[in-house]
């Protein structure tokens, strides 16, 4: 049963916070959240209508009045109401007096509205080398030998200092590696034209969900989410994920890319008296769907090491099995609502919320979440020594601020108060980069193949030229020999036409000389 009548608030519980610890729930005896101990991490989890909007909300605007700036993706579109004061109504009324509380003012809190599009508030842009060639290959769905071969496409743009900012230039860069492929194979290693083509076509996919808008420049800084207002309040930084959600993928790869910018940029700090700051994952198991096992290693990595640098991790979900035991482990503030088990896995998934709470010698554990209402839940939090305190059934308090979804007019007071943010983020902008500079070395290569043509053309007629010049000189060349051998056999007809002209003279000399002997020889005889 829960001792209403034993809470005396005092006026600052009208803010929820007290002091260091944040009041979220009521159970035989309060629940709070520590703020030295909000850095442990924690898990809201419970079925679809059990109230994890409401505590989600609560929790961040306890944060934000901390001075903890928080990150918060707005899935249905109803968390924007934290920028506006709740609505007075007579279930309110009931609620806060049940609660006992005094001094209750409702509230909103310092907010910023963020969007992929900037329809909803800043556009947020991250460049694609900022992504990593690991997250984008999971957003494109790519195969191993196909990651391999992003990997070394990324590495190619590093080595040549080709920056990648969006996705045309990742376009250039695999239209170039295609050209060159026998080029880089010798100091990269082997490279498949298929899988080029393969990521080429998932790129073009990828441009038709809108998710390309998410690449560009100017590239947001996480620091900016770091701030707080003139009153020392940390700001709630809100997601316009109504649409992204709908890419599940691309959301939850947008939100890993986060997480791991803040753990590799932050400094180490310790231990902090309040966090610098909270990051809410809803819709977690979008996260680890189908996630390959290196990017799980990289959450638990991130998960477990990001505290130490002041950040803590929330992930909200229906069911603690929805995120692998070696993150869930390393939540130890939990908020679990109710769950419905008409299943055999579904008894089991209660069974094992059940068991992961310090035992309450007062109720069932099991039992409990199976009847839990909505706005109920079972509540454990770190004490002052870090350890899980003992499971309470509890109500969670009402947030000051707006329940639903924020009017118009305050959106449009947040956004009028965003006008910073939207001079350095709300224009895009094109620098040069690989798109321009491969376009540039394709210029040159296409005018160098096109005079590599004319060079080849002109060899060409060259050699033609040379082998009719050739091929005159030989047919002149036999020409001229025939006419030698004609000349030759002219002479030799000549010279034989002599010689027959010199024996016939010579005949007829000697029958001369043969006569004139003959009649001497004849005259002397008488």
């Amino acid at each position: 049963m829960i001792g209403w009548g034993s809470i005396r608030p005092t006026d600052d519980w009208a803010r929820m916070l007290q002091g260091d610890k944040i009041w979220m729930a009521q159970g035989d005896t309060p629940c709070y959240l520590l703020l030295k101990e909000a850095n442990r991490h924690g898990l809201i989890a419970g079925a679809t209508g059990t109230g994890k909007t409401v505590t989600l909300k609560l929790m961040a605007e306890g944060l934000s009045q901390a001075g903890v700036p928080v990150f918060m993706a707005d899935v249905k579109g109803d968390v924007t109401g934290i920028a506006a004061p709740g609505e007075d109504s007579e279930g309110m009324r009931k609620r806060i007096e049940r609660f006992g509380i005094e001094g209750w003012s409702y509230r909103g809190c310092p907010t910023r509205y963020w969007s992929l599009d900037g329809a909803g508030g800043v556009p947020i842009r991250i460049t694609v080398s900022d992504l990593g060639p690991d997250l984008l290959g999971r957003m494109l769905g790519l195969s191993d030998v196909q990651q391999g071969v992003l990997s070394v496409a990324f590495r190619i743009a590093d080595d040549q200092q080709l920056l990648l900012i969006d996705l045309k230039d990742l376009r250039a860069l695999l239209n170039y590696l295609s050209r060159h492929v026998r080029d880089f194979e010798m100091t990269y290693g082997h490279i498949t034209t298929q899988s080029v083509s393969t990521i080429m076509r998932q790129l073009v996919k990828l441009e038709e969900t809108g998710a390309d808008k998410l690449f560009g420049e100017p590239d947001l800084d996480l620091g900016d989410w770091f701030a707080t207002d003139a009153d020392g309040q940390g700001y709630v930084n809100v997601l316009d994920a109504t649409q992204l959600v709908n890419k599940p993928t691309t959301y939850a790869m947008f939100l890993l890319w986060m997480l791991s910018d803040l753990f590799e940029t932050m400094p180490e700090v310790g231990d902090l008296e309040k966090p610098k700051f909270v990051f809410f994952f809803d819709e977690a198991h979008l996260l680890f769907d189908g996630m390959p096992k290196e990017l799980t290693d990289k959450v638990i990595q991130v998960v477990r090491l990001i505290r130490s640098k002041g950040v803590g991790v929330y992930f909200i979900t229906q069911s603690p099995q929805d995120i692998p035991d070696d993150v869930l482990s390393q939540l130890q503030n939990r908020i679990q609502h109710g769950l419905r088990a008409y299943t055999p896995a579904e008894q089991k998934a209660v069974k094992a919320a059940a068991q992961s709470f310090r035992e309450n010698p007062a109720f069932d554990s099991r039992e409990a979440i199976l009847n839990l209402g909505t706005g109920e839940a079972l509540v454990s939090f770190l004490d002052d020594d870090g350890r899980p305190m003992v499971v309470e059934n509890a109500k969670i308090l009402p947030p000051q601020c707006l329940m639903a979804a924020a009017p118009a007019d305050v959106r449009a007071t947040v956004r009028e108060g965003q006008q910073g943010l939207m001079g350095k983020y709300g224009t895009a902008v094109d620098p040069e980069s690989a798109f321009e500079r491969l376009q540039e070395q394709a210029a040159r290569e296409a005018e160098a193949a096109e005079l590599e043509k004319e060079r080849a053309e002109l060899e060409k007629e060259r050699a033609a030229l040379e082998k009719e010049r050739a091929k005159a000189e030989a047919k002149a060349a036999r020409e001229a020999e025939r006419k030698a051998e004609r000349r030759e056999r002219a002479r030799e007809r000549e010279a034989e036409k002599l010689k027959s002209q010199l024996m016939r003279q010579g005949i007829n000399m000697v029958s001369r000389n043969a006569g004139s002997i003959l009649r001497g020889i004849l005259g002397s005889m008488k």
